[in-house]
């Protein structure tokens, strides 16, 4: 605490500026917050997976999907072969009973249904790819998986 003693006399006005509330203001401001953030972040531990690339293994019996817009439309291509989407439903359900046929039936021990594997385009409306994913699913595919580019940088093993 400061005092003015002696000096100018009576008249003259008081520069000085009390700081001494303020500064008291503030310390019971840092008091509260030094006590209240803790209380209001709450964390979750949680261990998130490794993302890691690992190059897929086609399989000849796969279904390759390319999912690209062009001019605002959706288009689906199979293999190389551009496709509607009634045609890429009566294609994928043809080419799911013709490969459990060739397995020996629905309850044939070791049954492994083929995978689909969709490329969608950077630029591909989520419309585009979902539609699709819901059309291979209708189609009786259970395993649908997207194929992607791996990170700059990265090894890949080529077998």
């Amino acid at each position: 605490m400061a005092m003015s003693v002696g000096g100018g006399g009576e008249d003259a006005p008081m520069s000085d500026i009390n700081t001494t509330p303020l500064v008291d203001v503030m310390l019971v401001l840092l008091i509260i917050f030094l006590i209240t953030v803790p209380v209001v972040i709450q964390t979750v531990k949680l261990e998130l997976p490794k993302v890691q690339f690992e190059p897929t293994i086609t399989k000849p019996e796969n279904v390759a999907l390319s999912v690209t817009a062009e001019g605002g439309q959706c288009k689906v291509f199979w293999g190389m072969t551009p496709v509607t989407s009634k045609e890429l439903l009566d294609k994928a359900v043809k080419k799911l009973q013709d490969e459990i046929k060739k397995q020996g039936g629905i309850n044939a021990a070791g049954l492994e249904l083929p995978e689909v594997h969709i490329r969608g385009d950077v630029n591909t409306p989520y419309r585009c790819i979902g539609g699709t994913i819901f059309t291979m699913q209708m189609a009786g595919f259970v395993k649908v998986g997207f194929i992607s580019e791996p990170p700059a940088g990265s090894a890949t093993v080529r077998l």
